[in-house]
């Protein structure tokens, strides 16, 4: 008896583009692309900056998915890019929902990349990756934050897997890698030098000439598990929670104080 071949499920597909330029002193849009799932909206702001929401109406995603998301900051442009909630990965079936993320900064601009939480899902498979290339003057602040599993269902997400590639180049040179993978692995979930038990992290990175002067403003506002360095223009802060309440009540303070726009976006008040 021939077996049947497996039903070709349905997947998301999207793709995001936003350009600016600076006119009268304000960064202004100057292309909007929308494909697929990834949809953008562009919020009134009261500054000068322009802020961008990103959108994908999938409403999550799963193995299979594939969303891209690329934005150009021109010179002397203020852009924020967050997102409209958290991002929900469900579980796979076996294929990686993949996320690629590329921004461009140009001279003297500033870039806000600042997504609200990703949570993992049981049995979630998610590969993403962040390149940035920024002008010899331009600045940076980006973070990632990862819930794993449903604290209200209790889920934990054991099996979760996790490959996440950031890339920054300033003018072009490789100045700051790294690569974060969770392969569901005891270890990895509860051994001290990694999450040690922890149910949510964050990395949060500040690249810019004054990375130091923020280093010390940055400490005095850290609690619970959570520390921060600089090596030269890039100032890294990682942080460990046991829930996502925990930690945003950890990294907000820092959001709205490494944010080109002092405060954070409307949609990350709860």
């Amino acid at each position: 008896m021939t077996a049947l071949p497996l039903p070709r499920h349905q997947r998301a597909h999207g793709s995001g583009r936003i350009e600016t330029q600076v006119l009268d002193g304000r960064t202004r849009l100057t292309t909007l692309y929308q494909e697929g799932c990834a949809k953008i909206r562009l919020p009134h702001t009261h500054d000068a900056s322009l802020q961008a929401v990103l959108i994908n109406t999938a409403g999550g995603l799963t193995g299979g998915d594939d969303v891209s998301w690329e934005a150009r900051a021109a010179p002397g442009a203020k852009l924020v890019l967050t997102t409209q909630a958290c991002e929900r990965v469900y579980r796979s079936l076996g294929d990686d929902a993949n996320v690629r993320t590329r921004l461009a900064v140009g001279a003297g601009a500033h870039l806000d990349w600042l997504p609200q939480e990703t949570i993992l899902f049981e049995g979630a498979r998610l590969d993403r990756s962040l390149d940035v290339d920024l002008a010899p003057d331009a600045s940076f602040f980006a973070i990632e934050a990862i819930l794993l599993g449903r604290e209200a269902m209790g889920e934990t997400a054991r099996s979760a897997r996790l490959r996440d590639n950031w890339r920054i180049r300033r003018n072009g040179r490789l100045i700051h890698a790294e690569a974060t993978r969770l392969g569901g692995e005891a270890d990895e979930r509860d051994g001290i030098s990694l999450l040690a038990g922890a149910n949510a992290f964050a990395t949060l990175l500040y690249v810019g000439a004054d990375a130091e002067q923020k280093l010390g403003r940055v400490r005095e506002k850290l609690t619970g598990e959570a520390g921060a360095s600089v090596i030269g223009e890039r100032l890294v802060v990682r942080a460990l929670a046991a829930s996502g309440l925990a930690l945003r009540r950890i990294i907000t303070p820092i959001i709205a104080d490494l944010s080109g726009a002092g405060a954070l976006p409307r949609l990350w008040h709860l």
